[in-house]
């Protein structure tokens, strides 16, 4: 239901890269907002309409991002805010319902939340089935958390043997994370665990680097990389001449007990 001044604010999921992975609902909002909102290289990636008024702004001004994009729905515009991926994936989703949580929703203003494809699917996909069952995601963002938390966090994700999905594992300010991240990794899990670094999935530079835990290479990441993990049931195999990366619905499936598998 539109508020009484008519604003709006959309947070739209503009996918990995390629227009092909916009939702004709994401493309719909952003095509009909009077303002895009969002950090400058997702702005960019946006059709320029006329009439229509563009704020791109640096990382790391998340809150302030959003709070932007409210201001401007309380004077009754039609606003994207814009995030790569999927929103609510370690992006703005988040940082609009924490603005609305301490400054409250301004009176009139409708909030919706579509949904994108996100860095992790896109890479799943190219790789085969690596999230087949049961798997987390894991930021190594310390921005905005203690570096002892997200070490935690791999420990039980590790010892949970779940495949494992590393977001925003290298920055210029934070090179050694992923190292760091690795070295963790390689004292709870075999060496031969299947590793991928999936990046700028669907977009020209595209590059997916397939190794083994004990044999990656954690400095290629950068902050454009998927990484994923596999767990003790993932594993390569070859598909019409293709190797894909499997880890199978069931415990059952990889011990070859079908019978068990839905």
């Amino acid at each position: 239901m539109s508020g009484a001044a008519g604003g709006h604010l959309t947070v739209v999921g503009l996918g990995p890269g390629p227009d092909c992975w916009l939702t004709p609902e994401a493309a719909d909002a952003v095509a009909a907002a009077t303002d895009l909102v969002g950090y400058q290289p997702y702005v960019a990636r946006c059709p320029e309409r006329p009439g229509q008024a563009r704020h791109a702004s640096d990382n790391r001004v998340e809150l302030d991002r959003a709070r932007h994009a409210l201001r401007l729905a309380a004077a009754g515009r039609q606003v994207a805010v814009v995030s790569g991926g999927d929103p609510g994936i370690f992006a703005m989703a988040a940082a609009v319902y924490e603005a609305i949580e301490v400054d409250g929703l301004p009176a009139g203003v409708e909030v919706r939340v579509l949904p994108g494809i996100s860095a992790m699917q896109a890479a799943a996909a190219r790789l085969g089935a690596p999230l087949g069952h049961d798997f987390c995601a894991i930021s190594l963002s310390d921005n905005l958390k203690p570096w002892a938390l997200v070490e935690r966090r791999l420990t039980a994700a590790a010892n949970g043997d779940f495949v494992v999905a590393l977001y925003n594992p290298a920055s210029k300010a934070r090179p050694d994370r992923i190292h760091q991240a690795f070295a963790l990794l390689r004292g709870l899990k075999a060496g031969t665990t299947p590793v991928a670094f999936a990046r700028a999935v669907g977009r020209p530079d595209e590059r997916i680097v397939v190794t083994t835990l004990g044999d990656a290479d954690p400095g290629v990441a950068d902050m454009a990389t998927l990484v994923l993990i596999g767990s003790s049931e993932t594993r390569w195999f070859s598909a019409g001449g293709r190797d894909v990366l499997l880890t199978p619905r069931s415990v059952a499936a990889a011990r070859g007990d079908l019978a068990e598998a839905s």
